[in-house]
């Protein structure tokens, strides 16, 4: 395209202009302020915008066709965020933010995040609990999912629940795939991390399975149908994602007996150069009955952390499936990958 077909076409159908595997990002002003991204670090990596005509700037890059993307127009000199006009979609990043996002031709959101009509649906209640051994004093909002069915169910365990409920419609998912008959009917408990102390109680914590053994496994037993661990053992599972993935991984090493089915997503296993106890527990092949599923996008910066874990894993005996997206480190995909991992650990 000449620049003018670019800017017609950018005002027409948005922001970024995509011809093939080719992405470009256009800013139409005097100046142009830089671009953040999922690929580039966000701000810790700001990409400068070239001038191709007067008042005309642009940024280009290939993407796969089955890519999403998240980005937002930045000024380092301001450290703002800059709304892009060419591009209306956007999406909470949950730390203070709206990104701006799009699909690549070949990537479709899942539909089964789409609430569908006449079809049975599972009921989400409140419960507040004591956070008893944790790093707060009083109580937390958790919430329950009864699927509609009336036999004992298996358990899953969901952390960072809010997110997963609010912004990764997983209720929704299980809904849908539970009336599809791909996963058997599952109940899910919700659990809300603790807000400035998330990376105490998500890095490996056994406060946090205490409060999960002692509090939320007894008050799901009374409120849900829930099939006997005594007489099932290792039917239940545990989700997470980043801290909340490592966090899973570690209940599932810790507590086989209970958390057979484990899923990752963009799990944490390194800090600062030194790696969390779930991988030294790996390294002395605890709990090596556990069924692992474990997934994250190529433009998350944990893509290195998760890919060097897996030899480790193998090698020492662990049942691992283990995939790689187009993506990055964000609620979108982990919601239109979750199904996956649902059907992988829960299927009929």
């Amino acid at each position: 395209m000449n620049n003018h077909s670019l800017i017609e076409h950018a005002k027409k159908y948005g922001n970024p202009i995509i011809e093939g595997n080719q992405v470009t990002f256009l800013w139409i002003g005097k100046t142009a302020p830089h671009l953040i991204d999922d690929i580039h670090a966000w701000e810790e990596n700001p990409q400068k915008l070239s001038r191709i005509d007067k008042g005309l700037w642009a940024y280009s890059i290939e993407l796969a066709g089955t890519a999403y993307l998240e980005y937002a127009f930045y000024e380092p000199r301001t450290k703002k965020r800059i709304e892009d006009p060419l591009n209306k979609n956007t999406v909470y990043n949950g730390i203070g933010h709206y990104n701006h996002f799009f699909y690549m031709p070949e990537h479709f959101a899942t539909e089964l995040a789409i609430r569908q009509k006449n079809i049975p649906r599972g009921k989400v209640t409140h419960h507040l609990v004591d956070t008893w051994m944790l790093a707060d004093d009083g109580q937390r909002d958790v919430y329950f999912y009864r699927p509609p069915v009336s036999e004992p169910v298996p358990l899953l365990i969901v952390y960072d629940g809010g997110d997963y409920l609010e912004r990764g419609k997983l209720n929704v998912i299980v809904d849908n795939l539970i009336h599809k008959k791909r996963i058997q009917p599952i109940a899910m408990a919700f659990l809300q991390n603790g807000g400035d102390h998330r990376g105490v109680e998500y890095a490996c914590s056994d406060a946090t399975i205490v409060w999960l053994e002692n509090i939320i496994l007894p008050l799901a037993r009374r409120k849900l149908n829930l099939l006997d661990i005594t007489t099932h053992p290792g039917a239940y599972g545990v989700l997470g994602a980043s801290f909340g993935g490592l966090m899973s991984m570690y209940t599932g090493l810790r507590m086989p007996e209970i958390f057979g089915k484990v899923i990752c997503q963009s799990g944490v296993f390194e800090s600062e150069g030194r790696d969390f106890v779930a991988v030294d527990l790996i390294h002395y092949q605890l709990s090596r009955q556990i069924k692992l599923w474990m997934d994250i996008g190529h433009f998350d910066w944990l893509l290195e952390d998760n890919r060097r874990l897996q030899p480790i894993l193998r090698e020492n005996g662990y049942d691992v499936t283990y995939r790689e997206f187009s993506g990055g480190h964000n609620y979108t995909c982990w919601r239109d990958e979750i199904p996956r991992a649902l059907e992988h650990q829960f299927g009929n």
